[in-house]
């Protein structure tokens, strides 16, 4: 089994850290191919570094390994550090009439290597290319046997992404569905402390000299980079504790625990992202946990009465939903509460989330309150109440 791992600045990092030999034999342990991701809390922790250190560890063990896409940012150390590493060609598309350069999916797959290095895993692919997003040309590799080392930084995780907002102010556009780090064989935590961090950026090594101070004012804030190395700290916990409950479950070592289980109240109008990042926290984005994406469809809203507008918004929420590895349920009546409550009882529902927009009394009070209802009549459920905007 694999384990989670957090690469600090401590002494003992080469004891934290699996040794070239036992990743090795992970590696070779099942006919699967492997993915090992990299999280940091921001540029600059040293991803792309530990990434080649590793790289060329395996390749002194024997290992066919490739670079498939590798980013230095012009930072000399990294890019000195790829050293002998086979380089696949990247592949060259034209796109409004310049020329541009992206991994070559193919080509890696056509070489056959054991191992294949796919820096920046949240890239989007120039239009042209076989995948829109580079994590999906990860999974293809993985698909045709090829083991992946990849890295990102923790907020580009979907459903995080709302906590990213509320803890920097950075909205961040390139995501990552929750469901592609459950295919993750091994998640590894690059930590560095803030203020080497900070340090790091004074001296020039993660962005050019004009960019420097409006970093440090604003996303490498001490504040903003202590929230994300939390984050990161508690995505490899969570990815720890689910390997460590799958591994005794396999072998009959201790009762498998009661999981919790989460269910997401739909509308049929409006964005439920935030509704569904939620959800996907609560179950800390793992295999065992159920949970549900659930909305009612009252006759007003069947599929040949339904407005064009809130279709469109119910297929873009099913798919988002989907995304992050809910499963999506529709139920059907003539009243909500009712169904969202039966629901609730037969699946023996845990945690219930509602999204809440501001409504006056008058209106509360002549159409009733959903939310009230479940705190009525579902007495085991924690039910958690999301504000949301008028246009949600």
């Amino acid at each position: 089994m694999f384990v989670d791992t957090v690469i600090t600045e401590t002494p003992d990092t080469d004891d934290q850290r699996p040794s070239p030999e036992l990743l090795l034999a992970r590696i070779a342990e099942s006919s699967q191919a492997k993915l090992r991701i990299y999280i940091g809390a921001a540029a600059g922790v040293g991803k792309t570094y530990q990434i080649l250190e590793d790289a060329h560890a395996l390749k002194d063990q024997g290992v066919d390994i490739v670079i498939g896409a590798i980013e230095t940012h012009g930072r000399e150390e990294t890019a000195s550090k790829i050293g002998d590493l086979e380089f696949v060609p990247q592949k060259k598309l034209e796109y409004g009439g310049s020329v541009f350069e992206e991994m070559d999916l193919d080509g890696i797959i056509a070489r056959e290597p054991a191992v294949v290095i796919v820096d920046e895993l949240a890239h989007t692919n120039v239009p042209g290319s076989k995948h829109s997003k580079r994590y999906e040309d990860v999974l293809e590799l993985l698909e045709n046997g090829i083991s992946v080392i990849t890295a990102v930084n923790i907020q580009h995780i979907e459903s995080l992404n709302d906590v990213v907002v509320t803890a920097t102010g950075v909205k961040v556009r390139e995501t990552v569905p929750d469901s592609f780090f459950k295919r993750a064989d091994e998640i590894i935590d690059v930590d560095v402390s803030v203020d080497t961090l900070r340090t790091r950026l004074r001296q020039g090594k993660i962005y050019s000299s004009e960019k420097i101070e409006q970093a440090l004012n604003n996303f490498f804030r001490k504040g903003n980079l202590a929230a994300l190395r939390e984050l990161a700290l508690r995505q490899v916990a969570l990815h720890q504790s689910v390997q460590d409950h799958l591994y005794r479950e396999s072998r009959g070592l201790e009762p498998a625990v009661i999981p919790e289980k989460v269910m997401v109240c739909m509308a049929s109008r409006g964005s439920a992202k935030k509704l569904l990042r939620t959800g996907a926290r609560i179950v800390g984005r793992h295999a065992y946990h159920d949970w549900y994406a659930v909305y009612v469809e009252i006759p007003e809203e069947a599929p040949d009465r339904i407005k064009p507008e809130e279709k469109e918004a119910l297929k873009e929420n099913i798919e988002f939903a989907e995304t992050l590895g809910a499963k999506v349920v529709k139920l059907k009546g003539d009243n909500v509460s009712d169904e969202l409550v039966r629901f609730a009882r037969e699946n023996e529902i845990t945690h219930v989330i509602f999204g809440q927009s501001a409504r006056s009394r008058w209106q509360i009070f002549w159409k009733g309150s959903i939310i009230n209802r479940f705190l009525n009549d579902v007495k085991d459920a924690a039910v958690h109440v999301i504000p949301i905007e008028k246009e949600e």
